[in-house]
């Protein structure tokens, strides 16, 4: 963990101390949680049985979970599985609020989530491509971060090639629609989305300009 944190006060030099000091706890904290609960027993999904509970997603998502043109709608292939199911199942608690997904997992049971959230993880991942205007800015905030604003490397969760800690329940975003991304992150930061781990995403977005977070929308969608 003292690595993480070094990497973490490298990145905030320039803020606040109180600033910063809040900044690392919370990420900290975050991957403290990950780690401490990746080992917990959850609903172990049987991809095959899920495959036959995921008719009705296939109307948004595409029978390839990757086929939605609506910047609403995720791609869901190749998506890790402990992260599918903790956004299903706070969905369906409505923990976190998606009206287009409003009553449609409401009968389903914790088995059924897990089973649909492996059958759409066995899936081929998306492949999408970088604005060539964005990639230098993108490129940077994913990579380094931002010293001078306090913001973390996104790459130190969700991994350098974008494909995510899967274990520890973090995304990949690889391949994402940048449309997507981009409103997740201004929800995010206007806390209209609220179910990040020890508010990370929210203290790491509300830092962001809008074309900070359009170029990171736009570079993740071309990572491979």
């Amino acid at each position: 963990m003292r690595p993480l944190k070094k990497y973490l006060y490298s990145t905030c030099k320039g803020t606040s101390i109180v600033t910063t000091q809040t900044l690392v706890k919370s990420v900290v904290s975050a991957v403290l949680f990950a780690a401490l609960t990746s080992s917990f027993a959850y609903a172990q999904g049987n991809a095959q049985a899920g495959q036959a509970k995921v008719a009705t997603c296939a109307a948004c998502h595409g029978p390839s979970g990757n086929d939605s043109v609506l910047p609403n709608v995720p791609k869901l292939g190749g998506q890790g599985e402990r992260y599918l199911l903790k956004q299903m199942q706070e969905i369906k608690a409505d923990i976190r609020k998606v009206p287009l997904m409003a009553g449609i997992l409401a009968a389903s049971t914790e088995q059924d989530l897990a089973d649909m959230a492996a059958y759409f993880a066995s899936l081929d991942a998306p492949v999408g491509a970088v604005e060539e205007s964005k990639l230098a800015v993108g490129q940077e905030l994913y990579r380094a971060g931002n010293a001078s604003i306090g913001v973390a490397a996104c790459s130190a969760c969700h991994s350098p090639d974008g494909k995510g800690n899967a274990a520890a329940g973090y995304p990949a975003l690889s391949g994402q629609d940048t449309p997507y991304v981009e409103l997740q992150l201004k929800a995010f930061r206007s806390g209209e989305r609220a179910n990040d781990e020890a508010e990370v995403m929210r203290m790491m977005a509300a830092r962001l300009t809008d074309t900070e977070i359009a170029a990171v929308a736009s570079y993740v969608a071309g990572l491979r």
